[in-house]
């Protein structure tokens, strides 16, 4: 059992408001924003994590609550709170990584449940050194592209419109005008939820790595969203994508998609040069 005292976590829930953080994470930055719905007055139903473990290692995370369900705001606090707690007792026990985000997911998934009609979409994305696995539950969305434009990681959306885009039935502009755009078929808060993990990928210097909410992949494509994280610095990154999903979801688009939400999204990439490899779990570990 480790005697080093564990880094804290960074939790963003129930923002009323913007909040925004750009910060040093795992071996690289992070900057995370998190807006509620322009036209509601309610809390924001998303929510947000930076949960580190160790000096190179850790999660990045956005919960969705799921809209028009009680206590959207309530599940997706509570699923990143879980799964920050199981990163702690990982870290406590020596316990890899892989296996504290399932435990967390299952602890989340009994806790929405508890809550009685609440849900929660997820998305995680693990960090260890130079590489990225990631894990998702619904329509929260994970996205790995080359400073090229080149789509290196892209999850599909558990719902009818994210498969049938997959399948190629859709293209991704009939996707975001489509009918059932909001339905979604897997989340936390049900017996029946499923998470999906993907392999782990090694990640280049100039690579971005983007985990979202609904309410970014509703109001923009896929081209747009590459073109705008793909270079210049990650902050400034971060905002511009923040103001043109802003100002679609206020109608500043023309016949575009405007479909006003909560909006959170996490932009992380490797410090240029970071070397680091898995296996090297905290600084100064035997």
């Amino acid at each position: 059992m480790s005697t080093v005292a564990p880094p804290e976590p960074r939790l963003f829930r129930e923002e009323d408001l913007v909040a925004e953080e750009a910060a040093s994470f795992a071996c690289g930055g992070a900057f995370v924003y998190t807006r509620r719905c322009p036209d509601r007055t309610g809390p924001n139903e998303d929510a947000a994590a930076l949960i580190p473990h160790g000096s190179g290692d850790g999660l990045l995370v956005v919960a969705d609550g799921v809209g028009g369900m009680r206590g959207g705001s309530q599940a997706s606090g509570l699923t990143i709170s879980r799964l920050a707690t199981a990163v702690h007792s990982a870290w406590e026990t020596e316990r890899d990584l892989r296996n504290a985000v399932l435990d967390g997911v299952e602890a989340a998934n009994t806790a929405v449940t508890e809550l009685g009609g609440a849900g929660s979409t997820l998305a995680v994305a693990e960090i260890q050194g130079r590489a990225v696995r990631p894990y998702h539950i619904g329509d929260a969305s994970i996205l790995v592209v080359g400073q090229r434009g080149r789509i290196k990681l892209q999850t599909v959306s558990h719902s009818p419109t994210g498969y049938a885009v997959e399948a190629g039935l859709l293209d991704g502009v009939e996707a975001l005008h489509h009918e059932e755009r909001h339905l979604i078929s897997n989340m936390l808060g049900t017996p029946d939820m499923r998470i999906e993990v993907g392999s782990a990928i090694a990640l280049a210097d100039r690579d971005t790595v983007l985990l979202a909410s609904d309410g970014l992949s509703d109001n923009l494509t896929t081209e747009e969203i590459i073109e705008t994280i793909r270079k210049g610095p990650l902050e400034a990154a971060g905002r511009k994508l923040a103001a043109l999903c802003g100002q679609r979801m206020d109608g500043e688009g023309g016949n575009t998609p405007s479909k006003p939400d909560d909006l959170t999204f996490i932009l992380f990439r490797l410090q240029p040069g970071n070397r680091r490899q898995v296996g090297n779990r905290r600084a100064g570990a035997a």
